[in-house]
């Protein structure tokens, strides 16, 4: 194991000195600076310039920093660092060592000022993420690893009453991230140690709570994990987006994303494609059934290859009206996968820019499990026995949805489909801890039994040896934000 490096050493020292800083100050700063304190804590941050792009808790936390540096109501300033130990054994990666067990101590530190003048907004946020711990074949790449980067920049302008409709609208220029939807296609990461950015246009278009429609046009940011990160002009990505609310239990998602990657001069990498979705939901509540569906077809191209590929969720779940709130739901997933490689169609579902941890299992330096190639039933518990506590209990069953196709976005492919298509089952155990919206904890334990797929693999494959035994994965971390 490699002794830790230099800014691992220091980014823990701030992390701790700002955490101590922060026990301190109340008991002795003076009384100004403490009633600053108290007004943080009970007053959150008005909507920042993202607010409407991504979910509330990437932006909404008491900004004790900015209460005790006593800034301008206009400014904001707020400090996000995350440190994540994680570690996962018998690898099935190809080309790494064998028997190995891989552990790795993830931070990632974000940076955000703010500039608010009433219907001009101004955002910056930065973030360096990095990886500790690491040997050769350690599994490290652009979802992990990315120092001293621009996360967002932007300017938003928002009207309220856009040309006397009542209606609220919202235009943000240059580079920001997006929450859209189910977060299953587009989405800003959270477990993840980097994530994803575009630069461009997003327009909304909204009736307060009843309804919203937004539309994008926007160059994906290349994440480079050591140099500044970059979007291309032959990589572009745009897209419309409506969802209502009207309906209490038929709330609806309907759009639209394009995508045309034509980087590089290899034609078989480059791709084109359109995405059409359609998701209907309920969200869930004390004493009542709620659901979830959604269907996603995708047409275009794969280099010289056709693209037909389709993507479809469903989950039933029910909320005990019982103390801790107990909820238990089922739900399966089907995502195509590409039947003959050296045919003229590709039917692999592309998954885009998705998150995976919420619904799958971890990500970090696990996450076998991709939105293409699979079909899993399952089951998840969740009870949440005090305030700012939440366990789950989850289990998935695993099938290739096509056993000639690639097993999620590794090259483990068996053409012939003679290692047929049961990669396995995992179980899941989660512990989270909200103790206030700038300090929370978050513990968790994957089981993946792997499937008979892994022992009948052709040599060929890449399998490393011993990757066809049961892998454990084991992770904790803690958030803090001032």
């Amino acid at each position: 194991m490699s002794k830790p490096q230099p800014h691992f050493i220091v980014s823990t020292v701030i992390a701790a000195a700002i955490t101590g800083l922060l026990g301190i100050i109340p008991g002795m700063a003076d009384d100004g600076v403490r009633a600053r304190l108290s007004h943080a804590a009970e007053h959150p941050p008005p909507d920042t310039a993202d607010a409407v792009l991504v979910k509330p808790g990437n932006w909404r936390w008491n900004r004790y920093l900015k209460a005790a540096l006593n800034l301008p109501d206009w400014l904001d300033l707020g400090l996000d660092h995350r440190t994540r130990f994680e570690v996962y054994d018998h690898p099935w990666r190809v080309s790494q060592p064998q028997g190995q067990t891989d552990p790795q101590i993830q931070q990632r530190s974000r940076l955000r000022v703010g500039v608010n003048a009433g219907s001009l907004r101004v955002l910056f946020e930065g973030q360096d993420s990095r990886v500790y711990l690491t040997e050769p074949g350690d599994f490290v790449n652009a979802s992990s690893k990315n120092e001293f980067d621009i996360l967002q920049a932007f300017v938003s302008l928002t009207a309220n009453d856009f040309l006397g409709t009542g209606l609220r609208t919202d235009l943000h220029v240059g580079r920001f991230t997006m929450d859209m939807g189910s977060r299953r296609l587009i989405a800003r990461n959270a477990f993840r140690n980097t994530t994803n950015a575009f630069d461009g246009f997003h327009w909304q278009l909204a009736d307060k709570d009843d309804w919203r429609f937004r539309a994008f046009l926007v160059e994906p940011v290349i994440i480079n994990p050591t140099q500044l990160d970059e979007q291309s002009a032959r990589n572009v990505f745009w897209g419309t987006f409506f969802e209502s609310q009207q309906v209490p239990w038929l709330r609806l998602n309907l759009y639209y994303f394009g995508l045309n990657d034509q980087r590089g001069s290899i034609v078989s990498f480059q791709r084109t494609s359109s995405t059409f979705g359609l998701r209907l939901y309920e969200p869930p509540r004390r004493g009542w059934l709620d659901y979830e569906l959604e269907n996603v077809l995708q047409t275009g191209h794969s280099g010289n290859t056709n693209r037909l590929a389709h993507f479809h969720h469903v989950d039933v779940g029910y909320t005990f009206d019982l103390p801790w709130a107990p909820r238990f739901l089922m739900f399966y997933d089907y995502a195509s996968g590409d039947r003959n490689s050296s045919d003229s169609q590709d039917s692999a579902f592309d998954p885009l820019f998705g998150a995976r941890r919420f619904e799958y299992m971890p990500t970090g330096n696990f996450g076998p499990f991709f939105r293409t190639n699979i079909s899993s039933p399952g089951w998840r518990l969740i009870l949440s026995p005090a305030t700012g506590w939440k366990f789950q209990l989850k289990h998935r069953i695993w099938y290739l949805a096509t056993a000639r196709g690639t097993f999620g976005v590794s090259t483990i492919r068996d053409q012939t489909g003679n290692s047929g298509n049961f990669i396995g089952q995992d179980v899941e155990v989660r512990l989270q801890w909200a103790i206030t919206s700038n300090l929370g904890f978050d513990a968790g334990y994957d089981h993946w039994f792997k499937g008979s797929y892994f022992d009948r693999l052709p040599a060929s494959a890449g399998l490393p040896p011993g990757g066809s035994k049961d892998t454990d994965y084991f992770y904790v971390l803690t958030n803090i934000r001032f």
